[in-house]
């Protein structure tokens, strides 16, 4: 086990120090007193305890490290993150996951505003609440949310399914319901297995959101306005 303690070094320090580790490495961060964008973009199959609170941007642009946050994360967690894994175990702020286009991302508790906004593949999991404009614009990838979710849920969606367990205050423009199918109920109990809430949710209790697909051309005959 490698310790690196972030009081001591600059943030370009911590992340050279990750960057120079081989794969199968295990480190722990010590000290990270919200501090924003470390542990960017690693390319090797690391392990990285993350021990406290950290700031926006963790984990972004990852593409094969197994990252665990020991606390809660600031704005942007797992932002463009390309594969491999991250787990907050507490909350995490506004935009988490934005634009990843692989990997899962877990977050145990709730997940702030704009969660999976541009989501353009990966796999995001949320075992709490999601904010306003869940999945805005999300292109392609899967949000799992295992509460409620606020207003404007997937509004202007693509490709993206949204399984959602709770209560939403509202959908999004081009957002609908539509009828679980068998391969939904297999995909949820796989996420709730990857993501450890297989004990907590049952795939049954959760409903499909996706795209109506409307917006995906500008019709004049039906006199669309934006």
């Amino acid at each position: 086990m490698v310790t690196i303690d972030c009081g001591r070094l600059s943030t370009r320090a911590v992340n050279q120090q990750l960057s120079t580790l081989s794969d199968g490495a295990e480190v722990r961060l010590m000290n990270p007193a919200g501090r924003h964008n470390l542990a960017l973009g690693l390319e090797k199959a690391i392990h990285v305890d993350v021990d406290g609170h950290c700031g926006y941007y963790y984990g972004g642009m990852n593409q094969n490290a197994k990252i665990v946050i020991h606390g809660n994360a600031g704005q942007g967690v797992g932002e463009n993150m390309m594969s491999g894994l991250i787990r907050v175990k507490g909350y995490a702020s506004s935009a988490a996951g934005a634009s990843a286009r692989g990997g899962l991302l877990v977050i145990e508790k709730d997940a702030g505003l704009r969660c999976g906004i541009s989501l353009k593949g990966g796999t995001i999991v949320v075992g709490g609440k999601v904010g306003n404009f869940s999945a805005f614009m999300a292109q392609a990838g899967t949000l799992l949310v295992c509460g409620d979710a606020g207003e404007a849920l997937g509004d202007s969606l693509y490709e993206t399914v949204i399984y959602l367990r709770g209560r939403y205050r509202s959908l999004g423009a081009d957002a609908r319901e539509e009828p679980m199918t068998p391969a939904d109920h297999d995909t949820v109990a796989e996420l709730l297995r990857l993501s450890g809430f297989e004990q907590t949710c049952k795939p049954g209790e959760f409903k499909r959101i996706a795209s109506a697909k409307t917006l995906y051309h500008f019709d004049v005959d039906k006199e669309q306005s934006y």
